[in-house]
């Protein structure tokens, strides 16, 4: 036997001895061909075939191997550093995949003879699945840190953070690398962080829970320094012995804005009820003195005296003066809005405006659009108009610039949530915004109460705005005041656009085409009404008027009376009444049997819209109180 035969048949000798002691293990020996010539028992449980099936084949076709790096780059490895070792997909013989952890290491029995290769295979197959099954549930985490709509920072028990939320990103205005890593109080005022700490070591120390678990509102901190009001509710769950908090976070800003709209209209509310009563009240007063220093004034003939009368007559028509702005105020005065281009209006007497602010104050006029049209009062308008005019001018004793801006805009559901009292739709914008001392956040939060004023006693009455305020609130709209210290002060009033088609559908107020005598007629009017003495009342104007009338109380007589008389010419009902059926489900049933008669509404509300979609489309409405002459030419202009 020559020396290198008897290498080799060492070589296998020790190789046999290796597997058999190895038996259990996964071992595997091929040639860099790849052709297999022991397979242990190991490897048998693993893949599945036997040894008598295994030996003789190549290696990577018997189990289809997918490596990570290319074969030919892997047998170089082997040559050059006698080894390599990876992780490597097998398949087993029943087809599922196994995913092992391989070393392969070279012998070489003599120079100029091919390596045989040990290979040993540990099987990490559930590693594998366990990393995937974690890598998916990070994968969750991190999705719902991305998605979810509340802020989430998680702390550990020292109060590092260890999670930041991409919402909690947008709420604070830190980047999550900026957090990570760092103390929560951060995200705190400085009251808040000390009170924080002595919090979390009090927990630790007895247990005494007085977030966990609880929701509360707190203070945050963003990082341009600006505090907030935010809901925190803490959960709390121990992993490896350590404590971790987990804290959602809502912003209640705007909820607290919405909460503070509420009040504060609620406040005006109740204010303008108030004043609107005295107001009436305090009108009869003036009435019964006027009249009577009337009449004394025709029985005196002493200069004296009649001076002094007519001092007390002044009086009175300043207090009368008092009282409309009271009404105004309380949403009582009387209104004749009319359908008109605002810009147009505006700039009609934008020259009385112009002399009212003086030479030192620079007043701009922009009308944006040509739909700028809205039912409004004009002389109420001007009224409003002049009285924030010469507040800005107060406001900018050394002169400045004063913008009056007209434009039309759309308020959607989100900003009709974020003020309640305001409805949403199309509105014409009349801004009047200057460059003057502004206000302060308690001067503003009482700008519209009556009487209140930051001027000089005799320098004002305090009512301007108040009337501003009520003058828009009665006109369907809205009225916002933005200022700030240095800054100056916008007054935006949101009227409620309309346009020439709405007048002509009869969306619009009554009394546009006045008869100098009141019309009649003889058709016959079926009236429904559920307030009896409105329903007296109206039943003898139409009977004054000549007209035949059948009267019900509610949708269900009416439907009787329909079913009794074939000869109704027209339907006038109340819009709101009890009994199940409103006025415009009535109108709909009248038509669907007889849709010949004619329909006219009435309604106690200041716009129709918000007493039933139906009277988009059903001829004309009248609104309470309604005088006779109103009510007998609405009926001509429908029967006719």
């Amino acid at each position: 036997m020559s020396g290198n035969t008897a290498i080799v048949a060492t070589t296998t000798n020790l190789l046999d001895a290796v597997t058999n002691v190895l038996d259990d293990a996964n071992l595997i020996v091929h040639g860099e061909d790849g052709v297999i010539s022991q397979w242990t028992n190991g490897c048998e449980h693993l893949y599945g075939w036997k040894k008598a099936e295994a030996v003789g084949r190549i290696v990577y076709d018997l189990l289809a191997a997918r490596f990570p790096l290319p074969l030919d780059e892997i047998r170089r490895r082997v040559r050059e550093d006698h080894g390599w070792e990876g992780e490597v997909v097998h398949r087993h013989k029943d087809g599922h995949p196994v995913f092992v952890a391989t070393r392969w290491v070279a012998v070489n029995p003599s120079r100029g003879e091919k390596a045989v290769i040990i290979q040993t295979n540990n099987d990490i197959t559930e590693m594998k699945r366990v990393q995937d099954d974690l890598a998916a549930r990070e994968a969750h985490l991190r999705s719902i840190l991305d998605t979810v709509p509340e802020a989430m920072v998680v702390i550990d028990e020292a109060g590092i953070i260890t999670s930041f939320s991409a919402a909690a990103e947008r709420l604070f205005g830190f980047s999550s690398s900026e957090m990570v890593g760092n103390t929560v109080n951060a995200l705190m005022p400085a009251p808040a962080k000390e009170a924080h700490d002595n919090y979390l070591s009090r927990y630790k120390r007895t247990g005494e829970r007085r977030i966990i678990g609880y929701g509360r509102v707190v203070m945050g901190q963003r990082k341009d320094g600006s505090i907030f009001p935010m809901e925190l509710a803490v959960g709390e769950t121990v992993t490896s012995g350590k404590r971790i908090f987990t804290g959602f976070i809502r912003d209640l800003t705007s909820r607290h804005r919405m909460e503070e709209e509420l009040r504060q209209s609620q406040k005006m509310e109740a204010i303008g009820q108030l004043t609107g009563g005295l107001a009436h009240d305090f009108n009869n007063l003036l009435t019964v003195i006027g009249g009577n220093l009337e009449m004394i004034e025709s029985k005196l003939s002493d200069e004296r005296l009649l001076v002094l009368l007519r001092e007390a007559q002044d009086a009175a028509e300043d207090g009368a003066k008092l009282t409309g702005q009271l009404l105004a105020f309380g949403r009582r005065q009387p209104l004749n809005p009319r359908l008109a281009d605002i810009g147009t209006l505006i700039s009609g007497f934008s020259n009385l405006l112009r002399r009212s602010v003086g030479e030192t104050i620079e007043l701009r006029t922009v009308v944006n659009g040509a739909s700028n049209e809205a039912l409004v009062d004009a002389p109420q308008l001007q009224n409003a108009l002049l009285n924030l005019v010469i507040n800005a001018r107060d406001a900018m004793p050394r002169g400045g610039k004063l913008t009056i801006e007209v434009s039309r805009v759309k308020l959607d559901v989100d900003y009709a949530q974020m003020y309640p009292p305001v409805r949403t739709g199309d509105y014409v914008l009349i801004s009047v915004t200057d460059t003057g001392t502004g206000m302060s956040p308690d001067v503003r939060e009482k700008a519209f109460e009556p009487f209140f004023t930051t001027k000089g006693l005799g320098a004002g009455t305090g009512l301007g705005l108040s009337m501003v305020y009520g003058f828009a609130k009665q006109s369907g709209g809205n009225v916002q005041l933005y200022s700030e210290p240095g800054q100056g002060t916008s007054v935006r009033i949101f009227l409620p656009a309309v346009s020439k088609v709405d007048i002509d559908l009869g969306l619009g107020t009554m009394g546009f085409r006045r008869a100098t005598e009141i019309p009649g007629g003889i058709e016959k009017v079926l009236v429904v009404e559920d307030d009896p003495r409105v329903r007296r009342v109206t039943v003898s104007r139409l009977m004054d008027f000549g007209y035949r009338v059948l009267e019900a109380s509610n949708g269900i007589e009416a439907l009787d009376r329909l079913t009794q008389n074939d000869d109704i010419a027209l339907l006038f009902t109340d819009i709101a009444m009890p009994g199940g059926m409103t006025g415009d489900e009535l109108a709909s049933e009248v038509r669907s049997l007889r849709p010949d008669i004619k329909v006219l509404f009435t309604s106690g509300y200041a716009e129709p819209a918000i007493a039933g979609r139906e009277l988009a489309h059903s001829g004309s409405w009248l609104r309470k109180p309604y005088t006779a002459r109103e009510l007998a030419t609405r009926l001509r202009e429908i029967l006719d």
